[in-house]
């Protein structure tokens, strides 16, 4: 038995730039399990790492369990500034207990920064491994239209594809 679920989580920088312009303040953003030199951290209860948090909603959804807040909750002092690798380590332990396993991710990553493509690979071999499964991430912008094209944000969705462990 196969199952697909979806995820989404959109994250407003922590510290804004200007409008489609570069950050206002360098550092702090995490990112796909990487930090990114010289671009804003994103707002968040945790490390705010919107591809862990799409990923950890996409697992969650295709195995009927809920969603991140089910398992880690904004008011969770544990939680605070926590990694976010370790919320889809969390993810991967309930669907394994569910008898399901993850069989491949396709991440879209929407927003004007931080440019991607040069580390793409290197997020999709992390990703893969926290995972256990392919991880494919893409980028695009919005072509400066919204909140993620004024710089003020980003947004991620996530699809996964799960089957059963024992099938």
């Amino acid at each position: 038995m196969i199952r697909v679920g979806t995820g989404v989580d959109v994250h407003a920088y922590a510290v804004r730039g200007s409008v489609g312009g570069a950050p206002a303040e360098s550092g702090g953003l995490r990112l796909a399990g990487l930090d990114w030199a010289g671009e804003p951290a994103l707002a968040g209860h945790s490390d705010g790492d919107a591809v862990c948090h799409a990923v950890v909603d996409a697992l969650l959804s295709a195995a009927g369990l809920g969603d991140i807040g089910e398992l880690v909750g904004v008011d969770d002092p544990a939680a605070a500034g926590a990694a976010s690798t370790g919320f889809v380590t969390e993810a991967l332990a309930r669907l394994a207990a569910h008898g399901w396993t993850p069989v491949n991710v396709a991440v879209q990553i929407v927003g004007e920064r931080p440019r991607f493509a040069a580390r793409r690979t290197e997020a999709q071999r992390v990703m893969s491994a926290l995972v256990g499964a392919p991880v494919s991430l893409a980028a695009t912008t919005t072509d400066h239209l919204g909140f993620t094209g004024r710089g003020e944000g980003l947004a991620v969705i996530a699809t996964a594809l799960i089957e059963r462990a024992d099938a």
